[in-house]
């Protein structure tokens, strides 16, 4: 059983950061490509980064301001985020699938989700 654990999330203001990370256990963390989503009140569920061997995507919203790294030995991939605005509020979660695949904003095409947790960013 694959288990993802989010942590990090909390209350900013507009223009403050924080760094979300996401825990892995329960399979070989490497072999695997991970990506963060995230879903705002009343919206439904986004892209935001993924990262696969040495390469990372970002979502167009978050280019520039967000950046996703992963560290193998700890099995686990974070999510710099900078510049934070009242429109990045939302419950961001990580997610796992195989490496290779094309579709990376493809909800459906991952294995394994986390529960989740709650960015708040203040104006």
């Amino acid at each position: 059983q694959v288990q993802l654990v989010e942590s990090g999330g909390g209350l900013v203001q507009a223009g403050g950061s924080l760094r979300l990370a996401c825990a892995a256990s329960g399979h070989t963390f490497s072999a695997y490509a991970m990506g963060w989503f995230r879903q705002a009140p009343g919206k439904g569920r986004e892209f935001v980064a993924y990262i696969t061997f040495g390469n990372t995507y970002y979502a167009d919203s978050v280019k520039g301001r967000f950046t996703v790294s992963r560290d193998n030995a700890k099995n686990t991939v974070y999510l710099q985020m900078n510049s934070l605005k009242p429109e990045d509020t939302a419950v961001y979660r990580c997610a796992a699938q195989k490496h290779g695949i094309v579709a990376i904003t493809t909800q459906a095409l991952y294995d394994y989700w986390g529960q989740g947790t709650q960015v708040t960013v203040s104006s």
